[in-house]
């Protein structure tokens, strides 16, 4: 065969092995890529359960500085039995650098990793109106649908919200046997523990905001603290008050707080009566609120504690995880 004859075939021959080749390339271009993502994936996977691991264990260690302030605060409250906004524990912690902490510390901060930023809060859950008062006896006391009322009102809810609040919560809460035989089983809301559930009585979220800063839900009934409760809460929990006698007591008590709930009727109108089991001056609900942020990942933990005596227990904890977007980041 001459030279000429065979040179078609041997190109057609080195054609395939070329091709042949390219796929090989190709083939393994791409596992390569693919392990190299999956590799990738791992790394960030692992970074961020580290982070979220290390951010936890920071937030337990201030939830349980929270908790000693709080005992502590209950060793003072001995000599001295009133809970006020001039209190230690009512002094926030604005975000700063855990290395601040460590360095206070001195401990060693991670020079190659990120840095990680810590807030926190401590607040008097009774600073605001439990709507576990609506809870008792056979029907809603009438002052405290009132109370209800003037809150929604100072609010700004929809028309219809406080009896809307009374009828499903009151439904939610009623008792086994009362639901018996009803027939509407499936129309009965779960039981709410938080704010945030009441969205389960047909509250929407906006409402729920906006009722945020004058109304809790804790365990038990109780008191409000008048140290602590802000003005449209104070005018809400009388009859005959108004918002300009209740700025009056607030005013007040900033610079001397009320030893007793007795003490606020030398501040307010002369038809109001103070009882001692609808105002206090003492607190045992904290709602203590922890922030971690690093990088752009946040965790923020919600706890309400109770302090009975010198325990301060956890009754509850909530955990949020989000990612910041590129404008809520501080630089």
């Amino acid at each position: 065969m001459s030279p000429l004859q065979a040179h078609p075939a041997n190109q057609r021959q080195r054609g395939a092995a070329l091709l042949t080749a390219m796929i090989i390339v190709t083939l393994v271009a791409s596992l390569a890529a693919a392990m190299v993502w999956r590799q990738y994936r791992a790394v960030q996977i692992e970074a961020a359960e580290r982070s979220r691991s290390q951010s936890s264990l920071i937030l337990q260690g201030a939830l349980d500085w929270a908790r000693l302030i709080l005992r502590q605060d209950a060793i003072d409250n001995q000599k001295d039995p009133v809970d006020s906004l001039n209190d230690f524990w009512a002094v926030p912690v604005a975000e700063s650098r855990v290395s601040t902490f460590l360095a206070i510390e001195g401990g060693n901060a991670d020079k190659d990793g990120p840095e990680a930023f810590l807030s926190g809060t401590i607040k008097d859950a009774q600073a605001q109106y439990n709507l576990r008062n609506l809870l008792g006896g056979a029907q809603v006391p009438e002052l405290e649908q009132r109370v209800l009322e003037r809150i929604c009102q100072s609010a700004q809810t929809p028309p219809g919200t406080a009896a809307l609040i009374i009828e499903r919560l009151r439904l939610a809460y009623a008792s086994q046997n009362s639901q018996a035989g009803t027939g509407n089983a499936a129309d009965i809301p779960l039981q709410p523990r938080n704010l945030e559930q009441l969205v389960w009585l047909g509250l929407s979220q906006d409402t729920i905001e906006r009722l945020r800063p004058f109304v809790t839900l804790l365990p038990t009934p109780t008191p409000v603290n008048l140290n602590t409760a802000p003005r449209e809460v104070i005018a809400a929990l009388f009859d005959g008050m108004d918002l300009a006698s209740a700025e009056r007591l607030v005013q007040v008590r900033q610079a001397q707080p009320l030893k007793k709930a007795q003490d606020a009727k030398n501040f307010l109108p002369s038809s109001v009566t103070v009882s001692s089991d609808r105002a206090e001056v003492l607190s045992s609900y904290f709602n203590v609120s922890g922030r971690m942020r690093l990088d752009e990942r946040v965790l923020e933990e919600r706890s309400l504690l109770w302090r009975r005596n010198l325990d301060v227990l956890v009754l509850e904890r909530q955990r949020i995880n989000r990612v910041l977007e590129p404008a809520q980041k501080k630089p």
